[in-house]
């Protein structure tokens, strides 16, 4: 048997409860979740999924401007729901 040794991280209270959540259906406790995590590194020659920055493209970045300039505009029309809104759609 390989010789074990103890490994100690920090994280948000918040996201191991999440992630114990999601391990306890998939029948795993939090030790065997790294391990896989672990293994999968060591197999793939680094992190076993795409790391990058959530960078949006020119169309949706162009839409958050435009929204942000519309909640700006107090001449821009508002609604109260949902149904209001969909009434001023016809839909």
């Amino acid at each position: 048997m390989a010789k074990q040794t103890n490994l100690n991280i920090r994280t948000d209270a918040d996201v191991k409860a999440s992630a114990e959540q999601i391990f306890e259906k998939l029948g795993l406790n939090m030790s065997t979740a790294v391990n896989i995590f672990l293994r999968q590194a060591i197999r793939q020659g680094g992190l076993p999924f795409e790391v990058k920055l959530d960078i949006p493209n020119e169309t949706t970045s162009a839409a958050i401007e435009e929204g942000k300039a519309l909640m700006n505009d107090k001449a821009a029309k508002s609604y109260k729901s949902i149904d209001d809104l969909r009434a001023a759609l016809g839909v």
